[in-house]
């Protein structure tokens, strides 16, 4: 008896569904459907979900479904100083799936939390001082939110030695407040799996139903991770079955994503390791690299970084401000085509010298990316391309020799054509054996 589930992704423009074969771990069937924000989410999951079982031939089978609609998961990080806490803070945010949309260091003022109410995050991840720390911080900053009558959910992350007593400030003047374990319990220790399952759950309880993406309560029900929180986790399972280490570049509409895992090293424990921590499994976001909302972004920052020639910048400006004006734009035949894939390389070049240099993360030293043996193209724009241009845009960042950063040594480039890594984070958690499997089907890991 076939064994099935659905993959859904809410994304912010469509709506993609996969139907699962859980003993073989391959895809059956898959469609996508126009996101339907402007009047329910539900109505397009539905009609993808529909096309998607329909030609399994499969009904009534359990629904895995992540979100990115309504601008996905906005994030504020209130920590102890920018170097450190913050920064610790921060990374956890881009860990958990959040668009970290404002940062704060220090004692808050009133004028910092005004800054904070106009940033509108969905969640606030408070941190400060290592277990047994400074203390004075993270409490005065917790009293301010608490007096400012503030009403976003507010994971609490820092110092253990006053973590009680500030859950129970805040809670008793009415914010909404989770506890996690200290993100920095010491100097050079990031811990960061606490708190993302914290941030999970209360983009689950609170901001799901809170974004009004969905008149009932089924869509909420039906959620259970934000999409790049599940790409992650996707990306966590595809290293452990590759056994080493690699990069995802994410080129989507209005940002390109970037995740990394990589093998821990010894060498990195000694006096010039990084005080904030190192995150192993990093995830950045170019908020100004995309094909769509974002693609004039692409076209200043490859001039800034003399990857566009200043002769070819009017055309391709003028192009991307085209596309920019109307996000539902399609390329028609290959000259448009073309420079769909021109952006498409540029964006996805920029985004890798900046997560390899680490000014996305804050890692002084950067990631280094030598020894990674695969490297993911994702996105709408690779995963329809034909075969040749979706490799000449990870070509394009494979030889990237002047960007300051080491490339890969041997990476080995493969499009997500079939839009497996966030289905396989999706099913992680209840069905290790069927991600891992779909993953080296799909992706050849």
């Amino acid at each position: 008896m076939l064994r099935a589930v659905v993959c859904a992704d809410v994304g912010s423009t469509y709506t993609k569904a996969a139907v699962v074969d859980l003993d073989g771990g391959r895809l059956l069937a898959a469609a996508s459907a126009p996101t339907t924000v402007g009047t329910d989410v539900l109505h397009g999951l539905d009609a993808a979900v529909g096309a998607a079982t329909a030609s399994a031939g499969v009904a009534e089978v359990p629904w895995y479904v992540c979100s990115s609609a309504g601008g996905g998961l906005r994030l504020a990080v209130i920590g102890y100083e920018p170097l450190v806490t913050a920064q610790a803070g921060r990374r956890v945010g881009l860990s958990a799936g959040a668009n970290v949309v404002h940062v704060a260091a220090g004692r808050l003022s009133g004028a910092d939390v005004a800054a904070l109410r106009a940033a509108r995050p969905d969640v606030v991840l408070l941190v400060g001082g290592t277990d047994g720390g400074d203390a004075d911080t993270v409490a005065h900053n917790a009293t301010r939110l608490a007096k400012a009558r503030f009403r976003v959910p507010v994971v609490l992350a820092g110092n253990a030695d006053v973590r009680d007593d500030l859950h129970a400030l805040l809670a008793g003047a009415g914010v909404p407040v989770t506890v996690a374990g200290n993100v920095l319990p010491r100097i050079g220790v990031l811990e960061p799996a606490s708190a993302r399952a914290a941030i999970r759950e209360v983009f689950l309880r609170h901001v799901i139903g809170g974004k009004k993406l969905s008149r009932g309560a089924r869509f909420a029900r039906l959620v259970r991770a934000a999409t790049p929180d599940a790409v992650l986790t996707g990306v966590e399972v595809l290293a452990g079955t590759l056994g080493g280490d690699l990069a995802v570049v994410d080129v989507g509409g209005a940002t390109t994503d970037v995740y990394s895992v990589l093998t821990p090293d010894e060498r990195d424990s000694g006096p010039s390791q990084e005080v904030a921590g190192t995150l192993w499994r990093a995830r950045t976001v170019e908020g100004d690299l995309g094909m769509r909302w974002s693609a004039p972004g692409v076209v200043r920052a490859a001039v800034e970084e003399r990857l566009l020639d200043p002769a070819d910048e009017p055309e391709l400006a003028a192009a991307a401000a085209v596309r920019a004006a109307d996000p539902g734009f399609l390329p028609a035949g290959d000259a448009q085509r073309a420079v769909d894939r021109r952006i498409a390389a540029l964006a996805a070049t920029v985004a890798l010298r900046r997560h390899a240099r680490g000014a996305a993360t804050g890692e002084r030293a950067g990631r280094d990316l030598r020894e990674v043996k695969l490297l993911v193209g994702s996105g709408g724009v690779l995963r329809h391309a034909e075969p040749g241009d979706a490799a000449a845009v990870l070509d394009a960042v494979l030889t990237d020799h002047a960007g300051g950063w080491a490339l890969p040594r041997s990476a080995r480039p493969v499009v997500d054509v079939d839009y497996v890594l966030a289905a396989a984070g999706l099913l992680a958690g209840d069905h290790p054996g069927a991600a891992a499997a779909m993953l080296r089907h799909h992706l050849g890991a």
